[in-house]
């Protein structure tokens, strides 16, 4: 058989490159339109353009994949390097480069063996970072004042902790509302555990003394954001203790191991944060009754410890009677020695007293004189030194005495207007919690012959009643009771003043504090 081979002269129609490119894709996505398509996936690069090219491979081929930017902020997963995943979307050509790709419309692991891989190479590379290392944990505070929650603000984990919060020990709480799930929630939590310590202390925003991020159960596709990168960095970067409330207590995420705390559900992260208002107040109460028993047990020993001290001490009569023996001996001595050192003395004057004339008088009289002169002098300086000083004291006195008098005239209107302010805060106190206040709201009080009445039963029995509205007492008479004999009181005379026993005012309970 002959073979016909074309010429240069033969009338074969010229195609050009873009006719030839587009016959092929047209082909090509004829032929398969959309498609699923499984495979490990290679080099992923993501421009700032935000679209995301990678690839798509098995043990034989390669087939290039391509993700624009709005298919990337709908994916569930993203695909990253050496992940099994199904990719559906389109195959079609790029001219261009002269090459088939796959344009891709969402990326599902090739089963959770693939995540779990996945997950165990990054759980691998944070331990050995440190960032699992529990050293690094910080210890959770005791009475947290304020506690900032990371979580939906619809679902029901939100009102699980409040309730938690508002039983055991109410705190106040700030929300910072991210998505849980989704393409969105890995960069929103980590935005907020970052924003909540960017917060300033003493700021218009309190900065929280204490971090919950919660989130109820789901699949490990629903808990994947927990396992991001991006929130395990940002929970290990924290300052403020952080407690980690994801999933349920068979659920485990990433946070889990670096958070400092992990609480297996939501309202055990709430009962981790606060403890029980109503074990503390016993724990006072038994700890001031063992405070008072000891310092009454130390007071007790320490008398008992001196009583003994004292008894092995000597009377003070026989310390004393001693001395007093030794001074009735020499007392007895003084007058013989007193009466012979005067003799001694008178005698041992004679000769000198023989000396003594009108001349050495008269001279010592002169000397006398002379200081006396001197001294006179010099007293009235010192008087005039000494009136000045005087004058300026007592003018230091009058003012200082003055001063005091404008305290002393200041001080009872100060007093007393503290007394009327302090009265004044207990009448409207004793106003708020009396019963009266009550009556106001449209409550009555039943009363008796002889008490309040509480229940059906007891007014039953009752051949009359009393009740008492906010404007005015009624007296009534049950239906059940026995009519009034004739001799009776009418129902109208019934004791309407109120019993002797007045009800007991019940002691308002401790103040809660705010939720927020």
């Amino acid at each position: 058989m002959d073979l016909l081979e074309d010429s240069p002269g033969d009338n074969a129609h010229d195609y050009t490159v873009s006719e030839i490119s587009g016959a092929v894709k047209r082909v090509i996505e004829g032929e398969f339109g959309r498609v699923r398509v499984r495979g490990e996936v290679g080099r992923v690069s993501r421009p700032s353009s935000g679209h995301m090219y990678f690839d798509l491979k098995d043990d034989r081929a390669v087939i290039a994949a391509v993700s624009w930017k709005g298919q990337v902020s709908k994916m569930q997963v993203r695909p990253e390097e050496g992940m099994e995943v199904i990719a559906t979307g389109k195959l079609t050509t790029f001219p261009g480069q002269s090459k088939y790709q796959l344009i891709v419309d969402s990326v599902e692991p090739a089963g959770a063996g693939a995540l779990m891989a996945m997950l165990e190479a990054r759980k691998k590379m944070l331990a050995a970072e440190g960032l699992f290392d529990p050293a690094r944990k910080q210890p959770i505070p005791w009475l947290p004042d304020v506690i900032g929650v990371v979580t939906s603000p619809s679902g029901a984990v939100i009102r699980d902790i409040l309730h938690r919060l508002r039983d055991r020990f109410p705190r106040r709480v700030l929300i910072w509302p991210v998505a849980v799930q989704g393409q969105a929630c890995a960069p929103e939590v980590a935005n907020a555990i970052r924003g909540f310590n960017a917060l300033p202390e003493g700021g218009p925003i309190p900065r929280p003394d204490l971090l919950i991020v919660a989130r109820g159960g789901g699949s490990i596709e629903d808990l994947w954001g927990f396992n991001e990168e991006i929130v395990a960095r940002a929970a290990a970067e924290s300052r403020i203790p952080l407690i980690s409330a994801v999933g349920h207590e068979t659920d485990t995420t990433l946070i889990d191991f670096v958070s400092d705390r992990r609480a297996p559900t939501p309202t055990a992260a709430a009962e981790m944060a606060v403890p029980v208002r109503a074990d503390l107040l016993a724990w006072l109460s038994e700890a001031e009754l063992r405070a008072a028993r000891a310092t009454r047990t130390r007071l007790d020993q320490r008398r008992q410890r001196h009583a003994d001290l004292s008894r092995a001490l000597g009377r003070p009569e026989t310390l004393l009677q001693p001395a007093r023996q030794r001074f009735d001996l020499w007392s007895d001595r003084l007058a013989p020695a007193l009466r012979a050192v005067t003799g001694r003395k008178r005698e041992a004057f004679a000769p000198l007293s023989a000396l003594m004339g009108p001349r050495i008088l008269t001279g010592f009289m002169a000397g006398e004189h002379k200081r006396l002169t001197d001294l006179a002098g010099r007293l009235g300086p010192a008087l005039l030194r000494a009136r000045t000083d005087a004058q300026r004291q007592n003018a230091q006195g009058r003012d200082r005495l003055a001063g005091l008098s404008d305290r002393l005239d200041h001080a009872p209107r100060q007093r007393l207007k503290a007394l009327e302010d302090r009265l004044d805060r207990l009448d409207r106190m004793r106003q708020t919690l009396g019963y009266t206040e009550t009556l106001k709201r449209g409550y009555a009080v039943v009363r008796g012959a002889e008490a309040l009445v509480t229940s059906a039963e007891v007014a039953a029995g009752q051949a009359a009643l009393e009740i008492q509205f906010h404007d005015g007492r009624v007296a009534v008479r049950p239906e059940s009771a026995p009519a009034a004999p004739p001799s009776a009181a009418p129902a109208s005379a019934a004791p309407s003043a109120t019993p002797n026993t007045k009800p007991r005012k019940k002691t308002p309970p401790p103040e809660q504090g705010s939720l927020f």
